[in-house]
Parts: C-alpha cells; structure tokens; sequence
C-alpha cells in the first residue's frame, strides 16, 4: 500500500506539473507555434549551407585553447588565439566530443550548425518575453520576435556564423536580463546578468557597451535613492555584477588564467585594433577596410535589411529619443522609459563611434550584427507607440496589417533567395538590373555558395572526364571543407579533391570570364562562376602569337589586355608554389584609384592555382590587365618562394649535411644557417595543406619591432603552398630566420580539423647570417 500510494502522489504531482506548464504556456500559445515553426523550417534546411571562410579557423581557435587548458602547451601564443574568445567555441568543441563526431567533419559542421541557429532562435525568444514585459501585448511581442529572426542576412548566418550570432543573440539576451535585473534589483539578478555580460565580452569586444551601461545606470539609481538602505542595495547590486562579469570573463578567457591584470591590457590592445585589413568593393570602388567612406556601415545597414523593419526601426528610435527629450527625469530614473532609452543608445552609440572613429569594419556590417537587437526593440517601440496614436481600430488593425504584409513578403524573399539569403538587398538599390549589384556591391564575401559550385559540378559533369592525378593541389581551403560537408554518396565522388586542376571556383566573375561554364546568380547578379581550367589551350595558342615582354622561368606574353604566363616543361612543384606579380604603369595617372596615385602604379599579383592549369606538360596562367591605356608594365616574382625544385634541393641538403636536428614528428626539423626546414620523408600531394609557426625568442627585446615587445618574441606563421616544394616522395619547406641574435626557437604544425598537432622549442644561442638564394 505505501508503495501504490506513492506511485498515486507522484502520479498526480506530476499531473499538476503538466498542468501548471501548460497553464504557463497558454498565453504564448502564438510565439511556441512559431518557434515551432522556425525550428522545422530551420531542421529542413539544415544541411543546404556549405561551410563558411572562418568555421575550421574558429575551431581551431577552440581546439588550441583546449590543448592550453589541458596543459598540453605552456602559453597560447598566435594573437587569434588570444584575440577570439572561445565562450562559444569551447561548447561546441566539447559537444562534438560527447556525440563522438570530432573525426567526421560533416557530423562536425552539421552539429556546429545546428547549434548556431538553435542559439539565435534563443535570442528571438528573449526578444519575445522582453517586449512582452515591457508592453504587456503579447502581439507587439511575436511581431518583434518575428523582425528580429526574420533579417535575411542574420537568418542565414545564423548557419553558419559562429562568431557574429552568437554575438547578435547573447546580446538580446543581455538586454532582456538586464530589464530583469532592473526591475528585481536583487543581488541574484545582477551576478546573472554580470555573467552574461562578461561572457558577452569573451565573444565580441563590443561588449563594453552594456559593461558601461548598467553601472551608469546604477549610478543614476544611486543619486536618486531616497534613503540609505537603498543606496547600500545598489552599491551591494553593482559590486555582485562587476565581480561576476570579471569573473566570467576570467573563466571564458584561458588567456587570462596566469596573469589576469597584464592579459587584460593586452587582450584590449588586441581586440581595439583588429590587423586584418581586406580590400572591398563598396559603391562601385575597392577600399582597404580602414579607409571605407563614413556612409559605408549605415549604406550596408540601411540596404540589407527589410523596409518595414528599417521603418519601424528609424520611428521607433526618434521616438525614443523626443520622448526621452521631452521627460528627461523619467528618461534617467529606473522606469521603462530608460530601458527604451538604453535600447537606443545600445543601437546609436556604437554606430556613431563605428563612423566617427572610422573602425576597421568589413564583409558588410557582419562584425556589427548585434546592431539588431536594439533596433528590433525600437521596431517594436514604433510599432506600439503608431498603433497607440491612431484612435480608431481600423487604422490600428491597417497598421498591424501592414506589418503582417512585411513580414509574409519577408519570408516569400528568403525563399526565393534559398540558400543564398545572406545576399539580401532591399528596394534602396536597384535589384533590377543584371550585373549591377555585383558591380558596386560584395556579394558573397562569406563563401558557403562553394558548396553549390561542387554540387553542380557533380550533376553535370562525369569525373572520367577529369584528370584524377592532376598534380598541384588547389589553395583554396573552402573548396576543401565545402567537399567534406557534402553527403557521404556525394563526397565518395570527389577523389579527385584537393587537385581540382580541371575546374576552378571563384567569387565573382574571374579575369577570364569568357571561360565560365556556370555563374551561380541572385538578384541575375554573378556571385560565383565555374571556370573550366583547361580551356587555358586556347589562351597558350594565343600567347605564342602575342609580344613576348619576358623571356625567363615563366615566359610572359602580352596579348590585348592579358598577361600570359608560360613554362614547358612544367613540374608539380610549380603548379604548387608559384605566385606572380606585376607593376602595371598608366598613361595617366588619372586612371588609377586614389590610394595608388601616390606610387604611380597598379599592382596586379596571381597564384598559379587560381589562375593556371597544367596540360601537356605546360604550365599555363593568364592574368587581366586594367582597361585604362598602360606606358609600361613591370614583371615581376616573388623572390622568396621556393619556386624551384632546385632551391628545395639545396635546402633539404644544407639541413641534412650542414643543419642540426631539433624535432623528429610528422615533420623532421632542421635548424641550419639562417633557415629553419622542415622535411617529410613520405609525402603526398594531399598532405601539403600544413600550417607551421615559428614564435623566435631575439637575446635582446631591443631587436623585435615595437609591436612585437610586448609579447617577447617574433611570430612567424606560413602555410606550405608559400614556403614549400615537392620533391619525389618528400615534402620540404623551409623559412628564414631573422638575423639578430636569437636566444630559442619555438615551433609547431597546425592541420586543418586537427589544430595544433605537435610542438618544439629549442635553444640557439648564436647569429645566423641569411642563406644566399639564387
């Protein structure tokens, strides 16, 4: 009996629970359907996105903070490492481990995938109860979950962006807790919300600016306390959410663990001044991302997102801003007016410092996407404030309508677009005409589109038709990565990968345009085109009857406005390691862009793997001038690659007869005069995809750069294709050395999906004068 009557308790408790969910559900029963929705569409077309340009590098990132936590290396050295904080990427990394799929890439990015977009579906849910809190109508709350998973651009990302959605989500996700944290005012409410903000940081250096905010605003309830038990429960509220926002950055940065303080400043230091600066088409002209015009970040804004939205966002932000103008003390004190004031200063101030301090933004606005949560809370503020303007309920239900209206032709857009809906343009720019985007805007910048090229090529062409030996791997790693996330049937196909020496995949239509076999569209604008590489018979013939302007290792024709580039016999090891580049000098120099007028030239460069193909022992690679008239041109190589076999010969032989043997692994490594080479005995062309580094210890900091003091040593990192050679069954790829006096030497090998596989470090002790090269 005591046992039924236990079962009968439990039985009926867990009855009440049920009912108290549902109970609970009820009134949310329109934003679960829609989640509901989201989630089948978002499982239905999980497996359509390829992989995008960073996904094995953030992972990588991941992978050598676990090898750093796992005490398997001393310190994380590369500056990516440090830069990127792992909050987001170490789960993920872990969940590939607890499902047992880290050794099958596909499962990898499927799971990888799977897990961003159930992330920003989170975020749509804070979005959801916030608005609901604060306006207490649970319609105005499912429309602005729906604006703000309902951005094409964010939509599509949220596949395959592992850096910016998690960023975009987290960051509504903070706002909602910190309405909560505002409206409790208990010590609970702000450890969470500190937490949340100090994993906020670990992601995204923007995150300082809810770190700014909520002490400002527990500030303000400072100076407006009324008595000294309050003052003591806001000092009591901002110490818990410092201390819990330090510590949380603390945890989610490994970087920190053995010098918190001296780390901090450096990580800083890092993240303020990002390196990278890429060259981008804008408005029809290419800039370097640090010299974009102030209108680039609001243009990308303004045309990418959906006009109803962009509407609502705009109306909504002015109106916060006479609202909060018109009743200052209410816009300070803790009311739901300074929430809405917080929203936009959370959406205006980074903006205005991204435009006034001219920061190194690009690929649109993508490092910028968190932008959205605060406009989508001010879309929700207009919406509410016009349909509480309008006193008749015709012209409110006319509102809601319209936005209804928006938001179906939103959808019908992303269909059509599928899967490229991170190519979205609104009404703002002309859509129209063909080419025309692509002539004045970046389309596809993040390269998961690489999947359909492979695809394509699978359907429609047979692969008895390809050279299955080609010998020169191509150097292009998405094309790599977008064949391992093909399904297996498909993927068994692909043998040939990574030679790829009868096709080429670019961004864009390429120099030789004439020989695309297929241009992946939207908008009837090229984003990709599939080039056949061997049709480059053709452009030998007609070398053979152009102006030969350099007669060398690589002939070079001139033929109209093409550079050719010529070698027979041709061998592997050039189709792997050879770049060229030229100097070409204008008539005018009216006819150079600005930023080129000052050296009185345009550079043209190209690797062999993009733009040549191998055929009949002849190596092969054409090159497009500008169209402006030339005075002159200037070839030139890169007299630092290991080009030749010869060179790689002399190399392998002055480390095994004259260097010192310092590290036995996958790659031998030698240490030699002025050189460092590493030598594979058993290697094939599929292996040399390797990464290396060199982090150099100098005897005196004095002899490291400025930028370089700091972190106590030079850092070197080089891939294979640019510093390496085949050699019959060897690989070897050698890097100089600096020629000041060098204390100890660290040096390891990354493989992409792998990470860091093995590591070095050894003493040297005495100068090294540079190897002589031919």
């Amino acid at each position: 009996m005591p046992i039924r009557s236990a079962l009968l308790r439990l039985d009926s408790s867990s009855g009440r629970l049920r009912l108290a969910a549902a109970r609970a559900v009820a009134p949310h029963w329109a934003a679960v359907a829609a989640l509901a929705l989201f989630l089948v569409a978002g499982l239905a077309i999980l497996d359509d996105y390829g992989a995008s340009v960073d996904e094995v590098w953030q992972r990588d990132i991941a992978l050598a903070n676990l090898a750093y936590v796992g005490g398997q290396v001393d310190t994380l050295h590369a500056d990516h490492d440090r830069l990127y904080g792992v909050a987001f990427e170490l789960p993920l990394l872990l969940a590939e481990r607890v499902f047992g799929v880290e050794n099958d890439r596909r499962a990898v990015y499927i799971l990888r995938h799977l897990a961003i977009h159930l992330f920003f579906l989170i975020g749509g849910i804070a979005a959801y109860l916030l608005v609901r809190r604060l306006s207490g109508g649970e319609l105005l709350a499912l429309l602005t979950m729906l604006i703000f998973l309902l951005h094409p651009r964010l939509h599509a990302h949220s596949f395959f962006n592992s850096k910016d959605i998690p960023f975009l989500a987290l960051f509504m996700i903070a706002l909602f807790l910190a309405h909560r944290a505002f409206k409790r005012d208990s010590v609970a409410a702000f450890v969470l919300l500190g937490a949340t903000v100090g994993a906020l940081m670990n992601l995204r250096v923007m995150g300082v600016v809810l770190l700014a905010a909520v002490p400002s605003m527990r500030t303000l309830d400072f100076a407006f306390a009324s008595n000294g038990a309050d003052r003591k429960r806001i000092l009591l509220t901002a110490g818990a959410f410092t201390l819990a926002g330090a510590l949380s950055a603390f945890i989610s940065l490994p970087y920190f663990w053995s010098d918190p303080a001296g780390r901090a400043v450096d990580w800083w230091a890092i993240s303020s001044a990002h390196p990278s600066v890429p060259s981008e088409l804008f408005s029809g002209t290419i800039y370097p991302s640090v010299d974009f015009p102030p209108e680039y970040l609001p243009v990308w804004f303004s045309i990418t997102a959906p006009l109803f939205a962009l509407t609502l966002g705009l109306a909504g932000a002015a109106t916060v801003a006479v609202n909060g103008a018109g009743a200052p003390r209410r816009a300070l004190r803790n009311t739901r007016l300074r929430f809405w004031t917080l929203a936009l200063g959370c959406f205006a101030l980074p903006a205005l410092a991204v435009v006034l301090l001219d920061a190194n933004i690009y690929n649109g606005w993508r490092q910028v996407y968190f932008l959205w949560a605060p406009f989508s809370l001010l879309a929700a503020y207009g919406l509410g404030w016009l349909g509480s303007s309008l006193g008749r309920a015709r012209l409110r239900a006319a509102v809601y309508g319209a936005v209804g209206a928006g938001i179906v032709a939103t959808v019908i857009s992303m269909a059509l677009l599928h899967p490229n809906e991170q190519i979205f343009f609104n009404a703002l720019v002309d859509r129209t005409t063909p080419e025309r985007l692509r002539t004045q805007y970046v389309m596809n910048y993040w390269g998961h589109p690489t999947r359909q090229a492979l695809e394509w090529l699978l359907d429609k062409h047979p692969f008895s038709d390809l050279n299955a030996n080609a010998p020169g791997p191509i150097d292009e790693h998405l094309i790599r990565e977008n064949t391992r996330i093909l399904p297996d049937a498909s993927r068994a196909r692909l043998s040939w990968i990574p030679y790829l020496d009868a096709f080429m995949i670019r961004s864009g239509v390429g120099e030789r345009s004439d020989l695309a076999l297929r241009r992946l569209k939207v908008y009837d604008n090229t984003m990709l085109t599939i080039e056949r590489k061997d049709d480059l018979r053709a452009v030998y013939d007609a070398a053979l009857l152009g102006e030969l302007i350099l007669d060398s290792v690589f002939d070079v024709y001139r033929v109209d406005d093409e550079l050719i580039y010529v070698k027979e016999p041709c061998a592997a090891s050039y189709v792997v390691n050879r770049i060229f580049a030229a100097r070409v000098f204008p008539a005018n120099l009216d006819d150079l862009p600005k930023r080129r007028r000052a050296q009185g030239y345009e550079p043209v460069s190209v690797k062999f793997e993009r733009n040549g193909a191998l055929f009949d022992d002849k190596c092969v690679a054409a090159v497009s001038l500008p169209g402006y008239p030339i005075e002159g041109i200037e070839v030139m190589e890169w007299p630092e690659l290991l080009a030749q076999e010869e060179e790689a010969r002399d190399a392998m032989r002055r480390a095994m007869q004259e260097g010192q043997p310092r590290e036995r692994s996958v790659y031998d490594v030698y240490l030699s005069a002025g050189e460092v080479v590493y030598i594979n005995d058993s290697c094939d062309l599929a292996g040399t995809d390797d990464k290396f580094f060199l982090h150099i210890t100098p005897e005196r900091a004095d002899d490291l750069s400025v930028e370089r003091r700091r972190i106590g040593f030079d850092n070197l990192d080089f891939d294979f294709f640019s510093n390496g050679a085949l050699l019959d069954d060897k690989c070897v790829a050698a890097v100089s050395l600096p020629e000041y006096p060098i204390a100890s030497i660290q040096t390891g090998q990354f493989v992409s999906g792998e990470g860091k596989v093995w590591s070095a470090e050894f003493a040297v002790g005495e100068t090294w004068p540079a190897p002589e090269r031919n």
